[in-house]
């Protein structure tokens, strides 16, 4: 299956910092010398990497607008972009919760945090599904890379919410690339292990987890060459052993209930 290699032009969305600062980079370092759009919410940031290339180019892009803004921003992109051909939804957050004390539990963060990891990005995949089964009907491959989380396969229960929605994601990942069967539109999956980002600045937790997260190179290293093997399913790291135990067929189940369904 073509991978990331022949893809013209890729939006990484959350490209200001973390893992998808890396992708964008490594992705846009590729032979196949792809434009690569960089996607965030800090202009500075996005001004500071576009600065490097002039293939490198910035839209800012706040993922908890609403459906409009969202929907107007993804034709706006389409518009100045009529090459992109892959998308990498590579932004998160992460919060602590504790629901043994409820009383503690802010619903708005809890709500913001399922916004941002997977409504967001179910409306900018329907706002961009047209334009990429365009570029299907006329032979052009096209790809949609969510980025997810071993803990969408094992839940991490200081995290609870976060577990949910990158499960969540996982789920409507596969359910979407069984449906898009018979088109050029793939959707791809990788599923990082602990890595090294910001994620966890916020929490006071950094200090501890950077004695054993993964260093954020060697997993961009991984990733990127599970993109250009043209993988439909991306775990790096721990998240292999976990795949391999717990998730490996279902897709194919998945795949087989779509064509019963659709009476094929």
């Amino acid at each position: 299956m073509p991978g990331i290699s022949v893809s013209k032009c890729v939006l990484v969305v959350g490209a200001t910092s973390g893992i998808g600062r890396a992708l964008a980079l490594a992705i846009h370092s590729l032979p196949s010398k792809p434009t690569v759009v960089v996607a965030g919410r800090r202009q500075e940031r996005l001004d500071e990497l576009v600065q490097t290339s002039d293939r490198l180019k910035a839209f800012q892009l706040d993922m908890n607008s609403n459906k409009e803004i969202l929907k107007s921003s993804m034709q706006d992109l389409v518009t100045k972009h009529p090459e992109l051909d892959a998308i990498i939804f590579a932004s998160g957050v992460q919060h602590l919760f504790n629901f043994k004390k409820p009383e503690e539990i802010d619903l708005d963060l809890l709500e913001l945090e399922l916004n941002t990891n997977y409504t967001s990005i179910t409306k900018m995949v329907t706002s961009l599904l047209p334009h990429f089964l365009k570029l299907s009907e006329s032979g052009r491959p096209s790809l949609i890379v969510t980025i997810t989380s071993s803990l969408a396969i094992i839940p991490g229960p200081w995290v609870p919410n976060y577990c949910a929605t990158k499960a969540a994601l996982h789920s409507f990942s596969v359910s979407l690339n069984a449906q898009l069967q018979g088109t050029n539109v793939r959707v791809v999956e990788i599923f990082p292990p602990l890595v090294e980002s910001e994620l966890h600045d916020h929490q006071g937790t950094t200090p501890a987890l950077s004695k054993f997260w993964m260093p954020l190179d060697i997993f961009t290293e991984a990733a990127v060459d599970g993109l250009v093997r043209g993988d439909t399913y991306i775990p790096v790291g721990d998240a292999v052993r976990q795949w391999n135990r717990f998730e490996k067929g279902k897709a194919e189940e998945s795949e087989k209930m779509q064509k019963r369904q659709s009476g094929n």
